[in-house]
């Protein structure tokens, strides 16, 4: 079944006033004020909107209250059931430092049909490709990248990656130019660094790495409206984490997941820009109006585009 489309504008309003409220706190050092900010002002929308959410991908768990946590409803409890996954400041170093790149981020589908990731790590892949065997976690760098040249019909030196600039992509990224692809390597921002490439206006043609969980399920979810592809698997360090995923219902702790087995059906997707980056514009007060970006998706409308806005304060 579709989403009502009359629930985007709704959710644009969700994070445009979450990215608002944490722009507030752009340069003031202080990334735990500009999280909560954001998670404030998106508890506070959601609740006014004629739906039974409930959170499967938050910022924790119930003791770690006031954060959205996985499990709490939200919304009015009058209208749909949905699964919602949040990320209400992605990006907390760049507002507390003031640099490009924060977002609000939000997805939203029926129930069950929002795969609810562990706060984990998540190996993960993306291009912009709509064929299966072309990309896959389980082939080596150089096999990915050949197949994606051969796909792209571009030599590897006219290819560019996005990857986490991290020790643990070392490896990754000696390979990476020993092929002589291009690197764009991220600070942080795991959501926007894999929707680079579901546009060729950004200049980037596979993502990968090792990243965060709910962060890949929030990417897939944006992914998804742009037939592209995307993998992800899941990475457990601890027992903990291990009995966590089970009790989560995930059993098999070595799946490598399908991007239809992360986002079933249809979807609608916001992030907000808070600080200007590749995919929006930040938040820009003037007088007593503020003007946002919004990348949106609506799977079953075939909607993916910036949505800019201007609201009152």
């Amino acid at each position: 079944m579709a989403i009502d489309k009359k629930f985007i504008n709704q959710f644009i309003n969700v994070t445009s006033k979450a990215a608002l409220a944490s722009s507030y706190l752009i340069g003031k050092k202080d990334k735990i004020a500009a999280d909560k900010a954001a998670v404030d002002s998106m508890r506070s929308e959601l609740n006014k909107i004629d739906i039974h959410g409930e959170i499967v991908i938050g910022e924790g768990e119930l003791d770690e209250a006031p954060m959205l946590y996985i499990g709490e409803t939200v919304g009015t409890k009058n209208g749909p059931i949905f699964d919602i996954a949040v990320d209400p400041l992605e990006g907390t170093n760049f507002v507390a430092n003031d640099l490009p790149g924060a977002l609000s981020v939000i997805a939203i589908a029926e129930k069950n049909s929002l795969f609810s990731a562990p706060e984990t790590y998540m190996e993960k892949i993306a291009a912009r490709v709509n064929e299966k065997n072309i990309i896959d976690l389980d082939y080596t760098v150089k096999q990915n990248i050949n197949n994606l040249s051969d796909y792209l019909n571009k030599n590897p030196e006219n290819l560019t990656a996005c990857i986490l600039d991290r020790p643990r992509h070392k490896k990754i990224i000696e390979e990476l130019k020993k092929l002589r692809v291009n690197l764009k390597l991220i600070t942080d921002g795991d959501v926007s660094g894999a929707l680079l490439v579901s546009e060729e206006k950004h200049a980037v043609d596979i993502f990968l790495g090792i990243g965060g969980g709910p962060e890949g399920v929030l990417a897939a979810a944006a992914l998804d409206a742009y037939n592209c592809n995307f993998q992800g698997r899941f990475i457990f360090k601890s027992h903990e984490e291990v009995s966590r995923a089970k009790k989560m219902g995930i059993n098999d702790l070595t799946k490598k997941y399908e991007l239809n087995e992360i986002v079933i059906g249809d979807s609608i997707f916001c992030a907000t820009g808070i600080t200007s980056g590749d995919l929006v514009e930040g938040i820009e007060i003037k007088d007593n109006e503020f003007f946002s970006e919004t990348l949106v998706t609506h799977k079953s409308s075939g909607l993916n585009k910036v949505i800019k806005l201007k609201q009152n304060l």
